[in-house]
């Protein structure tokens, strides 16, 4: 059954990143090795630059007219969807512990884009065909970002 929009599809992008957000600038807040916390916070900034691509992605899609039955209904759907299930889990449960090495938390970003392109590609399925080219630009956009999280890991090397 064909549920989601794209408008759905890049709502929820947009609480990935700011999860992801959120979970780096936490994770940074309280790492000990000093290439690790700083690592963290560039990976919550690179987070916060795809957080505003997406809005502007749903800004360009334009107003959807919400059936809502109360006010924010919408909204607590999309956090409940999202948050702890996709990707990031905002309670802090997952990840690298506070002290591990610039190493290990590039693993973790790594692992979590890859985790958001396998969640978009199965989200396809439940997406209207019309708006599927909006789920596969979202794919491309965490395709590019992982590329460019393996060029930091494979410099580091």
């Amino acid at each position: 059954m064909k549920m989601f929009s794209a408008y759905d599809a890049v709502q929820f992008a947009i609480r990935i990143e700011e999860n992801g957000e959120a979970w780096y600038r936490e994770a940074g807040s309280t790492a000990v090795d000093e290439e690790a916390k700083q690592l963290f916070l560039r990976l919550a900034e690179k987070e916060a630059d795809h957080r505003g691509l997406f809005q502007r992605m749903l800004d360009n899609l334009g107003n959807r007219p919400l059936l809502e039955s109360y006010p924010g209904e919408y909204l607590a759907y999309l956090r409940d969807h999202i948050d702890g299930r996709a990707v990031f889990e905002r309670d802090g449960r997952s990840g690298p512990e506070a002290g591990s090495d610039a190493s290990k938390v590039l693993e973790f970003a790594l692992q979590r884009e890859l985790d958001s392109m396998l969640y978009f590609e199965a989200l396809k399925a439940f997406v209207v065909d019309r708006d599927l080219k909006a789920v596969d630009a979202i794919i491309a956009e965490e395709r590019m970002h992982f590329t460019e999280l393996s060029r930091i890991r494979d410099r580091s090397r």
